[in-house]
């Protein structure tokens, strides 16, 4: 029985170096230490020996377990050590390669000139006010001084969603939630930029573009702080050599109404194609609000006065920038967005 279990041995460690792969490792150990191996029925057969014999063979036989489990670990870490240096050389990243440049983006120039805007009227003391783009007729027409027959409504397209709710026309709506939010006759002074829509698409007009819109109520206001007011904000935007003009107009929430001119950005007022050769520039709305917008939203128009302007973002950032077509906004043209 010494002289098979020696056999056996050698046998084994033969074939343990011999394994290319794990596979192989697994069917040596199967076939020499499994339930049914070799070192395995030799275990099993120490019954049969005389009880002097029995000690001395056990320990023999261990010996020989314990070898080749010694082995087998060995020769498989060997393995599995070469395996991962194969997967490293085989999978490695070169690490002197240049890395990727993250793109970084910017802010979009109607943006910049909305924030530009805020900015000036916010250090003037204007709050900033916001409201619903998906308005009540009630609010966008009726507390404005625009009954549901007033012809001024044909004046703007809409998009209505059912017989009293609306894509809002401007952000004038957001001035009289503001007044019925506050206590009768008490003073207010906002701004109220954001998205609008209405029925038009050419080169100077969009169904969505962006306004901001101004109001401001208290005591003894007049026209001249009005006027005070667009002429410090315009002459902030385009330069202090702006020349600003006022011509009346109409504008059913506002009496008196009048439109606002600049002195053409292009020309300074010398006349080209951009002004028409007339050296002026139509730049926004504004007027004193009128005692029945007052009243509608609860203030006493022999006890406050107001006036109010707006504008269009679009308008204003064409002029800045030089941009013949307002469409260039919103058609996201790298080529274009990078210029700014």
């Amino acid at each position: 029985m010494k002289e098979e279990l020696q056999r056996i041995k050698d046998l084994a460690l033969a074939a343990i170096h011999e394994a290319q792969d794990n596979q192989a490792l697994q069917d040596v150990r199967v076939k020499y230490l499994g339930k049914k191996g070799e070192v395995t029925a030799l275990l099993k057969g120490l019954g049969k020996l005389s009880p002097e014999e029995r000690p001395k063979m056990g320990a023999l036989v261990n010996e020989v377990r314990v070898a080749l489990e010694e082995a087998l670990d060995a020769v498989k870490a060997d393995m599995d050590r070469k395996e991962m240096e194969e997967r490293l050389s085989s999978e490695k990243i070169d690490i002197t390669l240049p890395g990727r440049v993250t793109r970084q983006g910017h802010i979009h120039p109607l943006t910049a000139v909305n924030e530009m805007i805020e900015d000036f009227f916010m250090k003037m003391g204007y709050t900033v006010e916001e409201g619903p783009e998906v308005e009540q007729d009630h609010f966008n027409f009726e507390c404005l001084n625009l009954p549901k027959d007033h012809p001024a409504r044909d004046m703007q397209d809409s998009f209505y969603i059912t017989e009293n709710f609306l894509l809002r026309t401007h952000t004038s709506p957001v001035q009289a939630r503001t007044m019925q939010r506050h206590e009768p006759n008490s003073p207010i002074r906002m701004i109220a930029p954001g998205k609008v829509y209405r029925w038009d698409y050419d080169a100077t007009h969009s169904p969505v573009f962006h306004q901001v819109e101004g109001l401001i109520i208290d005591k003894n206001i007049t026209f001249a702080d009005l006027k005070g007011t667009l002429e410090a904000f315009l002459r902030h935007m385009f330069g202090e050599d702006t020349q600003v003009r006022f011509r009346t107009s109409f504008f059913p929430f506002t009496e008196p109404s009048a439109e606002v001119d600049i002195s053409c950005v292009m020309c300074g007022g010398e006349g080209c194609r951009v002004c028409s050769h007339t050296g002026w520039l139509e730049i926004l709305g504004c007027g004193m609000v009128h005692p029945n917008v007052l009243r509608i939203n609860g203030y006493d128009p022999d006890q406050v006065q107001g006036f109010a302007f707006g504008m269009g973002v679009e308008r204003i950032a064409m002029l800045l920038y030089g941009i013949g077509d307002l469409r260039l906004f919103f058609e996201d043209d790298v080529r274009f967005l990078n210029q700014f």
